[in-house]
């Protein structure tokens, strides 16, 4: 699949997801639009964004955390996206993992 783009949002939305989280950086690749862009297009189709960017080794307890409350907290389907896949992956795993939340 290609990479997630402001005009992904609209399908996204028609799709029945509510919440968009971005795990890539900005500016991680040329061209990629910034968290920014994805936030303002969420927002006009009155879908929940959240920005958890890492990269390589920069996972913390605190965004696995953080990570497992907004989807935990989603009023629908969630979307999560980076550049590949498997930091979505990755820090999804960890996630279920925790504890319930009390």
């Amino acid at each position: 699949a290609g990479q997630v783009s402001v005009g992904d949002i609209a399908s996204l939305s028609e799709s029945g997801f509510t919440t968009v989280i971005c795990n890539r950086p900005d500016h991680e690749d040329p061209g990629q639009p910034t968290a920014a862009n994805i936030a303002e297009a969420c927002e006009k189709f009155s879908l929940a964004f959240h920005h958890m960017p890492f990269k390589g080794n920069g996972l913390t307890p605190e965004l696995v955390g953080a990570f497992r409350d907004v989807i935990d907290g989603a009023d629908g389907r969630v979307f999560a996206y980076c550049r590949s896949g498997q930091r979505c992956a990755f820090i999804w795993e960890h996630a279920k993992r925790l504890p319930p939340a009390s």
